[in-house]
């Protein structure tokens, strides 16, 4: 009698396990951690702009419904090359999830992006739409060519204008907010591909920091992120107050630090680069109420 029932409980507990194994793996094949970088990030744009409550709770369900429906798209277009690589880190490529879970969240997430984006108003609605149309773009083929690094300038250098546009009277950003952004996102690209440079070659992924080489790309990643910066700072008018200068000569160190760095598989320079990609999101946020 104790073995039958010990056989039925496990029996219920085995597709339980199996479910929660397959929602953890599809939240993992939507590239969490940058996706909620992105969305807390403009989240802190919003609310330092002055969006109000709604308005940024608003603005924060369309940026995550965007990365969400960005980051699956992208293991669901590469899960070939990723199951040819026996990437085992990959959901799909280990059979954790479905294709066809990750293709239904994908559609869904984007599906829900556009009313939410509009919602924000047309103007900064269409920017956002825009920048994430351009993310798909680089997912379904240009992470493959020389202009691998133009979705991401796209992508997060509409991000300012996302959350300008929807305030009253659909400001613009300032140049220099759009452009801190853009290099921004050029540097967040370069960093990002630099400790699989040699992985990615070997499967023709042929991007702009892959054909610069580890050296290249490093130097890529560290003159964006110093010149994202220097924008931030520089760019907006009056005087430039100390922790902008801190933040600035600190992101010149570290990039000067980067491009200097011997040659090699280390992943010192690519922790470097997150150091200067967070100190640049820093300097964005401290401008957060100055952007339009």
């Amino acid at each position: 009698m104790h073995s039958v029932e010990t056989s039925a409980t496990l029996a219920t507990a085995l597709p339980r396990r199996r479910r929660i194994g397959c929602v953890i793996g599809l939240l993992w094949a939507a590239h969490p951690a940058p996706s909620a970088a992105v969305t807390a990030v403009v989240t802190a744009l919003a609310a330092a702009s002055g969006r109000g409550g709604a308005g940024t709770v608003l603005i924060a369900a369309a940026v995550l419904s965007g990365q969400l429906s960005v980051g699956w798209s992208n293991d669901l277009i590469d899960v070939d090359r990723d199951v040819a690589a026996t990437r085992n880190d990959k959901p799909l490529a280990s059979g954790v999830v479905s294709a066809r879970a990750v293709r239904i969240a994908s559609g869904c997430a984007l599906a829900a992006c556009v009313p939410l984006s509009l919602a924000n108003g047309w103007q900064a609605g269409g920017a956002h739409v825009i920048g994430v149309a351009a993310a798909w773009g680089y997912n379904l083929g240009v992470k493959s060519t020389v202009w691998s690094w133009l979705p991401y300038a796209v992508a997060f250098g509409l991000l300012p204008a996302f959350v300008t546009l929807s305030l009253p009277g659909a400001p613009w950003p300032h140049w220099w907010a759009s452009a801190g952004a853009a290099l921004l996102g050029v540097g967040a690209h370069a960093a990002n591909v630099l400790p699989d440079i040699e992985d990615d070659l070997a499967v023709n992924i042929r991007g702009l920091p892959q054909r610069l080489g580890p050296r290249g790309a490093r130097t890529l990643a560290a003159s964006a992120l110093a010149a994202g910066s220097a924008a931030l700072v520089l760019g907006p008018a009056g005087p430039v107050g100390m922790p902008e200068r801190a933040g600035l000569a600190a992101t010149c160190a570290l990039s000067l630090v980067v491009a200097l760095w011997p040659a090699g598989r280390s992943r010192t320079p690519f922790l470097l680069c997150l150091g200067l990609a967070a100190s640049d999101v820093a300097l964005l946020l401290l401008s957060g109420t100055h952007l339009a």
